[in-house]
């Protein structure tokens, strides 16, 4: 099974407000970067739609490494969170899951892949982070 590693992040200028994502596929020395935003969106959002578009371009079953700074994304699938709002349709408590929409379009993604988390801490230094940062924020500008 090929092994890639996947760096993601998301920004948002007001959230909600204009917003960005950056993500970066690394596979034997080589990149793909992609990056896209939103006029009107949240941080978490974009960070979700980072990891999305990310995995979606692998075209076969793969050992990925995720890297985010993002707690909401790392959390929510390492801990399984997720499953569980899943399995209660969606629901937590009396009150829809925020970005259910994208959790569903993740969760295929991450069946498809044997995944490993890597939680960094945002604006320190990770060269792969600060890049995807980067991504993130000129894509939110383009929205401001």
């Amino acid at each position: 099974m090929k092994h890639v590693d996947l760096y993601t992040d998301g920004a948002c200028s007001g959230n909600p407000g204009p917003g960005g994502w950056g993500s970066i596929l690394v596979y034997k020395g080589k990149e793909l970067v992609l990056s896209g935003g939103d006029p009107s969106t949240t941080n978490n959002r974009m960070e979700l739609t980072a990891v999305i578009e990310g995995l979606s371009r692998l075209k076969e079953p793969c050992e990925v490494t995720l890297c985010s700074d993002s707690k909401y994304v790392i959390d929510s699938l390492e801990k399984g969170w997720v499953y569980g709002w899943k399995a209660k349709n969606w629901m937590r408590k009396s009150e829809p899951v925020p970005n259910a929409d994208l959790w569903q379009k993740l969760l295929p993604l991450v069946s498809a892949h044997r995944l490993t988390y890597i939680w960094v801490k945002g604006h320190n230094g990770h060269p792969y982070n600060e890049r995807c940062d980067k991504l993130a924020t000129e894509q939110a500008a383009l929205f401001a």
